[in-house]
């Protein structure tokens, strides 16, 4: 069984940054795709991340783009979220998930039914 804690969560002000990060236990976690997703309230959760197991592929959506960059340290288990110039709207709980790849699987997947892990979140609040 695949644990994952997030941490890295907080208070901050528009533009400003933070650096979340994922650790993995009980796993292989070398062998996982990685993904963050966001989920703010009264909203259903979104795709904000993903890095493949290899770490050579990455993927996020248009809305963080050029803002936020994944990335993944195999030897230390654990994959990051860093945020710039951050935004009221991306005030959420931040979750990581791991999905152990089948054959031909490249890359991380974008919906959260596809993935197998689940942290419990980090909360995220950008002030105005």
């Amino acid at each position: 069984q695949v644990k994952l804690v997030e941490s890295g969560g907080g208070l901050v002000q528009a533009e400003g940054s933070l650096r979340l990060s994922c650790a993995a236990s009980g796993g292989t976690f070398s062998s996982y795709h990685m993904g963050w997703f966001r989920q703010a309230p009264g909203k259903e959760r979104e795709f904000v991340a993903g890095i493949s197991w290899s770490g050579g592929r990455t993927s996020g959506p248009d809305y963080v783009e050029g803002r936020f960059t994944i990335s993944r340290d195999n030897a230390k288990s654990t994959v990051y979220l860093q945020m710039d110039g951050l935004r009221p709207e991306d005030t959420a709980v931040y979750y990581c998930a791991a999905k152990t790849p089948f054959l031909g699987d490249y890359d991380a997947p974008t919906r959260p039914d596809q993935y197998d892990y689940w942290g419990q979140g980090t909360q995220v609040t950008v002030s105005s």
